[in-house]
């Protein structure tokens, strides 16, 4: 009788949306929309077209790998795609001076984790507000990228490293396979290893997470070392793809990252979230803004939409904190029995 009574509860208990929407609801909308755009974009679902959507949105994939990172902490990082300008300038210099590719690729993810061990630095030591720290470190990045290249693109048409994001290994783009071994990385990092574990603490609740022997401040500063690090690698990807160094590169990257993360399921409180869901969310912005091009919008409508889609990331990420709430409020509204 109980039995039949717990199930009868548990039928009437409401839907987890945060749970709906994390194991099927992003794949559903990632699903619908490819059927849309096959149906009304022109050459939408063609091999080459396809293998095109997938290297346009490596960049922003890793660095929305990047940006799951820091979210999962609790914090933001406004900085990454000031990073990407810096970091690609730096690693086209230091290829023009005549180092090695290699090199000069692990120079460019070096800027981008010093930038990083700042920002990491600042919120972690001096407890500042992450908001804060990133929206000033991104200007003084975009401001130093303008100054080292005298606001100027800095052009290389032999550029040693162009294969990284023009090249193709197995008839599949570059930038998709490193865009690969970022992610295999990171979930790695957060399913696998008490590190990862440490990052959800953190983001959970940071002063219980000191209380039980994690060293908060190590974990936030290194979070963000690495994600500057990842920026640094889609900032030479970029200027691989444009044989270039461009200190306009990644302007607003930071915001598309933002609704990838958010749309993947992951809660900009943080604590809550999972990388392969960010991968998810990425494919949809970049399917959405190619089949934008393919349908001839006018740039400034894309906009639009692209606004659309960010509030409703952050209105989905508000609905999935409500279950929660809800279940806080009831608790904290039982009696206590004397």
């Amino acid at each position: 009788m109980n039995t039949s009574q717990d199930a009868t509860a548990a039928s009437r208990e409401p839907v987890d949306f945060a749970k709906w929407w994390d194991r099927v609801g992003i794949l559903l909308v990632l699903v619908a929309l490819v059927i849309l755009m096959s149906a009304i974009a022109p050459n939408f679902n063609r091999a080459d077209n396809l293998l095109n959507i997938a290297r346009a949105i490596s960049i922003n994939a890793i660095l929305a790998a990047a940006m799951t990172l820091v979210i999962l902490t609790g914090g933001i990082d406004l900085s990454v795609g000031s990073i990407i300008a810096v970091s690609g300038v730096v690693s086209v210099i230091a290829a023009i001076a005549g180092v090695p590719a290699p090199a000069a690729v692990v120079l460019g993810m070096a800027v981008g984790a010093a930038c990083g061990f700042v920002n990491g630095w600042l919120t972690a030591y001096l407890s500042l507000a992450p908001f804060i720290v990133t929206l000033g470190t991104m200007t003084f990045l975009r401001g130093l990228a303008y100054t080292i290249t005298d606001g100027q693109p800095i052009v290389s048409s032999d550029l040693n490293f162009r294969d990284l994001g023009n090249g193709y290994l197995w008839g599949i783009p570059i930038p998709v396979l490193v865009m690969a071994i970022v992610y295999a990385i990171v979930w790695f990092i957060l399913e696998r290893t008490r590190y990862g574990r440490h990052i959800y603490a953190v983001g959970g609740n940071a002063e219980a997470a000191k209380l039980a022997g994690v060293r908060v401040r190590h974990v936030l500063t290194s979070v963000y070392m690495l994600a500057g690090a990842f920026s640094g690698l889609a900032g030479v990807i970029f200027s691989a793809r444009v044989i270039s160094a461009q200190p306009t590169a990644g302007t607003g990257y930071e915001l598309d990252a933002i609704a990838a993360v958010v749309l993947g399921g992951t809660s900009l409180a943080g604590g809550r979230g999972r990388v392969v869901g960010t991968l998810i969310g990425s494919v949809i912005l970049g399917v959405l803004s190619t089949g934008l091009i393919l349908l001839n919008v006018p740039f400034f409508t894309q906009l639009l939409i692209k606004g659309v889609v960010i509030i409703l990331a952050v209105a989905i990420d508000s609905l999935k904190q409500r279950p929660l709430l809800l279940s806080l409020g009831k608790r904290d509204a039982t009696p206590v029995k004397q």
